[in-house]
């Protein structure tokens, strides 16, 4: 389930020409990861009520379109290839590779969800060889997060899946099984629930140990239709790919870091015009035009709640371009990779001018995140520490689920934390913005949000960054199972069709995100 980033330098090259002649001196690159797409400089309209951020008149809006680049490969002959698993064999020549598939030696063993429902298994057809086969009544909601013609985690954990069980299985040499994380309830739930409405996007759903309860991406399909096949890109990456893992700018919801980092360095108020004007250009608020409180002496809790985007773009262009990476890596994790169970978070902000700089603080520019991370960013700043999300629960015995070989991955495995003093302001800020988007949660809960409008290479995306927290739950307790779950779940909704429900803002979409939170608690 890894996100396909390809490098390619040469188009890298061209971004950095680009980004240079625009904003003349240089401030610095902080992390250049080129994905496939078109790259588009352009601003963010946030929300309206609570989350507004900006539509920019930006004198320079490059578009820069990078292409994927073939590799060859040359002087390489009669060298055989082998998989980690070592079932595939080829003969690499100057220009192409031929493989050839052999029977494996031990068959992948089963995928469960968290209570022990059956999502994968294998049996042999007809002619000796593994296939691979699904549960039908999941197999459509989770096919772009499990099967391998995704890159999903049948294919991320396939070494452990084929080492071998401890107890035979049938007469076939078989695999270990996995229990996942993955309330299979739920997954189908968000699914049928996103379906039927036409939301196009994504829904994550994890519980406060870090552990994913569901990772929904609409549209998905059937995998009977392309049974056979190798990876296909349209699978992994187009149409049907796993959108929580794809990244794209996270718009205003990039502004619960930079609320952090406005109150670790002491800015508190800053003097609001509704637009700032610099160099030729302009950042503007979402209400600059209907506000007449412009302008006005913004506080920090103000500019959270409605969503300023002229507060936050001075914040950090007072702090500076080497702290804001330097807080944005050391509390939040957001520079350097994350190394999860299912792949790599591999986050982007490169910052070239002081422009880049102004614009980062409200998730547009070069920044550019999934949401999976939101989903970890949402829970460190309710309960204070970023904790890795995993979906490995366990390592079973294929002949009984019930049966644990050993536990999978580390859950509660902290990876960021806000300093204490700086957790309360972000908190009141994110209660403001939860009561205002008026979404329902059941009693014992408190609803904390953050929302974000973003202007993409694909249209504009509308996220919501919600934490329903159990007053019982601090955010440290252990679960050897998921079935009786009742504490916090993080959800995370990204919705990239708000055309088709005639939204602008990200705080119109409240309404939808209301059935999701119905799916995961049952109400």
């Amino acid at each position: 389930m890894k996100i396909k980033i390809k490098k390619i330098f040469t188009a890298l090259s061209l971004v950095s020409l680009i980004s240079l002649q625009s904003c003349g001196n240089v401030i610095q690159k902080a992390e250049s990861k080129p994905a496939e797409h078109t790259i588009t400089r352009t601003d963010t309209a946030d929300t309206p009520e609570n989350d507004n951020s900006t539509t920019a008149v930006d004198a320079f809006k490059p578009v820069v379109t990078l292409s994927p680049i073939k590799d060859t490969v040359t002087d390489v002959k009669n060298q055989p290839s082998e998989t980690e698993t070592g079932i595939t064999t080829g003969v690499v020549t100057s220009t192409t590779a031929t493989t050839t598939t052999i029977a494996p030696s031990v068959m992948r063993g089963n995928l469960y969800d968290c209570d022990g429902t059956l999502l994968m298994y294998s049996q042999k057809d007809a002619s000796g060889k593994e296939q691979r086969m699904t549960n039908d009544m999941n197999k459509v909601a989770f096919a772009n997060v499990l099967n391998e013609m995704s890159d999903g985690l049948d294919k991320v954990f396939d070494r452990q899946l084929r080492t071998q069980n401890p107890t035979p299985v049938g007469d076939s040499k078989t695999g270990q099984s996995i229990q996942l994380t993955f309330d299979a309830d739920i997954q189908n739930a968000v699914y049928d629930y996103m379906a039927t409405t036409g939301i196009i996007g994504s829904a994550v759903v994890m519980r406060s140990d870090g552990s994913l309860a569901a990772e929904v991406s609409y549209p998905s399909y059937n995998p009977d239709d392309y049974y056979g096949i190798e990876t296909d890109e349209d699978l992994a990456w187009g149409t049907y790919g796993n959108k929580a893992f794809q990244n794209f700018p996270p718009g205003s919801c990039f502004k619960i870091m930079s609320e952090v980092l406005s109150d670790k360095h002491g800015i508190y108020s800053v003097y609001d015009e509704g637009t700032w004007y610099y160099d030729g250009t302009s950042i503007v608020n979402w209400d600059h035009d209907t506000n007449w409180g412009y302008p006005m002496e913004r506080s920090l809790y103000s500019a959270f709640v409605n969503s300023s985007n002229i507060f936050f773009a001075h914040a950090f262009d007072t702090i500076g371009k080497d702290d804001v990476l330097a807080d944005l890596e050391s509390i939040f994790h957001f520079v350097s990779d994350i190394d999860c169970d299912f792949g790599t978070i591999s986050n982007n902000i490169e910052i070239y001018c002081n422009d880049d700089l102004r614009r980062s603080a409200f998730g547009q520019s070069y920044v550019m995140t999934c949401p999976l991370y939101l989903a970890a960013l949402g829970r460190e700043a309710v309960f204070g520490d970023m904790v890795k999300p995993f979906t490995m629960k366990n390592i079973v015995d294929t002949n009984n689920v019930n049966q644990i070989i050993s536990t999978g991955s580390k859950d509660h495995d902290i990876i960021g934390t806000i300093p204490s003093q700086y957790r309360q302001n972000l908190l009141d800020g994110m209660t403001g913005v939860g009561g205002n988007l008026g979404v329902y949660v059941p009693s014992g809960y408190s609803f904390y949000a953050k929302t974000g409008t973003a202007e993409t290479w694909e249209g504009d995306f509308l996220y919501i960054t919600g934490i329903l927290k159990n007053s019982n739950d601090d955010g440290t307790k252990k679960y050897s199972d998921y079935s009786n779950y009742s504490d916090s779940y993080i959800i995370v909704t990204q919705f990239r069709n708000p055309q088709a429900f005639g939204f602008s803002f990200a705080s119109e979409s409240a309404s939808l995100y209301q059935g999701i939170v119905n799916c995961v608690t049952g109400q």
